[in-house]
């Protein structure tokens, strides 16, 4: 047999013998993910069967947070630098598979020497016109090429997954500052409402007391009770002004005054998503990403482990050579090359078994990572739920309550106005009612505010647009 029949033979011979030198993988770790097969806490009441709405905010009816919302998703900082990392990593994958193609070069040297001849021992000049294309290709027999573009590839969709998460974050910290926003306000009118009140008793208190019906007491207790609500008033407003800015800081835009739409008393939640727990393994972006994660590990560790594996690499060149200029452009030297190599390593010193070990520990990681994603999304769905049932069970007591105070207030009033007791009594009566009208207000923010924390704990039906 010939020499180039053996080597031919060899060749694929040495190839099989080197695929089983393949770096050691670990076995990942087993699974410790348990999906319910319900919510734990109860549905609240009016839960609806239909799916999230992937434009939620626009089920609380308000034009103004639809506005506020939609801008911010266009212009906030935060999304602008995720979907400059889409691109970036959209160039990576690019770059990746480009190591599947071939590689085109083109080399010219001209070169003009002075050298000794051999036969005369004279000095002479020679020059060397060449102009070559070059031409290699990898043969990605193992696949591993192919892993490291899927890696790059599960990286991008992880990453589109980010610009999902973020995205949904940006619209209910929106949608939450709006909402608080209208509560203050809400509050704001409340104490300006209550200081009026405050400065028609303090003024019946000083004219009582002028007139000699009360004491100078009850007429410095109303207006101790007449400055603690004004002073209530400057801090609303601060809050206001800070909430105002910190939105439009999320829009996107500077430091500013937010349009108002339906004040709070108008504004209702949209109806609670009656989902199963297994819907948010493929809603929430930030499971997605998790998933994603793991593929792109995944997709690593095997483009990693393939490294001691040997590698088929095709090379070709052909050109031109001359001695003289003119000949090179007119009757050229045609020269040409073609050749293949098996490379394989023999001994790095553990270098590639390290860099796979390293490999399935970020995988083992990723998975890891993953459940714990998802154990995080069931806590918040159920927390959310049952946030919405607990605090419309308080705004039932608080009315209670309120009913009771104001009940409480036109009787201490009539038994002062009639002398039968201290204006002590009434001015009770009036921080009980006061209190229980800041607390609903605060509650009917909280319940629309628990609303949005829902839709972002359920995914906010959020959806990757088509084609990404």
């Amino acid at each position: 047999m010939r020499r180039g029949s053996l080597a031919l033979v060899a060749m694929p011979l040495a190839a099989v013998l080197l695929a089983g030198c393949a770096a050691r993988v670990a076995d990942p770790p087993a699974s410790m993910l348990q999906v319910p097969s319900q919510w734990r806490a109860p549905l609240p009441a009016g839960a609806s069967a239909l799916p999230v709405d992937a434009q939620w905010w626009q089920g609380f009816d308000d034009p103004a947070l639809t506005a506020l919302v939609t801008e911010a998703l266009a212009n906030n900082g935060d999304l602008r630098v995720a979907r400059e990392r889409i691109e970036d990593y959209r160039a990576r994958v690019r770059a990746a598979a480009a190591s599947q193609q071939p590689t085109l070069s083109f080399d010219t040297s001209p070169t003009r020497t002075r050298t000794l001849s051999a036969a005369t021992g004279k000095p002479y000049v020679a020059n060397v016109f060449q102009a070559e294309f070059q031409a290699a290709y990898e043969i990605d027999v193992w696949g591993r090429l192919a892993n490291a573009t899927e890696a790059a590839a599960a990286t991008l969709r992880g990453e589109q997954a980010s610009l999902d998460a973020v995205a949904l974050s940006v619209a209910a910290n929106v949608a939450s500052g709006y909402l608080n926003l209208r509560g203050l306000d809400a509050q704001l009118e409340l104490a300006q409402a209550t200081l009026q009140v405050r400065e028609r008793s303090r003024d019946l208190a000083r004219r009582q007391f002028e007139v000699g019906y009360s004491s100078r007491l009850e007429w410095l207790q109303a207006q101790a009770e007449y400055d603690t609500a004004a002073e209530q008033v400057p801090q609303l407003r601060r809050q206001i002004f800070e909430q105002e800015n910190a939105l439009a800081l999320l829009a996107g835009g500077p430091p500013g005054a937010i349009a108002r739409g339906k004040p709070l008393a108008d504004l209702a939640p949209p109806p609670v998503p009656a989902g199963l727990p297994s819907d948010l393994l493929r809603r929430r972006p930030d499971i997605v990403r998790a998933e994603q994660a793991i593929a792109a590990a995944s997709a690593q560790l095997a483009a990693t482990r393939d490294q001691l594996l040997p590698t088929f690499r095709l090379t070709a060149g052909g050109g031109i050579q001359s001695a003289e200029l003119s000949d090179l452009l007119h009757a050229p030297t045609r020269l040409w090359r073609l050749s293949g190599a098996l490379v394989a390593p023999l001994f790095d010193g553990g270098r590639v078994q390290a860099a796979t070990d390293s490999a399935a520990a970020q995988r083992n990681g990723a998975l890891i990572a993953y459940e714990n994603t998802v154990r995080q999304a069931f806590a918040e769905t159920e927390n959310g739920l049952d946030a919405i049932t607990r605090l419309r069970e308080q705004v039932v007591q608080n009315d209670a309550r309120r009913a009771t105070a104001a009940e409480t207030l036109r009787i201490a009033h009539n038994r002062y106005a009639n002398g039968y007791a201290a204006y002590l009594e009434e001015l009770d009566a009036q921080r009980s009612l006061y209190a229980a009208d800041v607390a609903r207000l605060q509650l009917r923010a909280r319940l629309l505010a628990a609303s949005v924390d829902l839709y972002r704990a359920m995914g906010g039906g959020w959806t990757a647009p088509a084609g990404r």
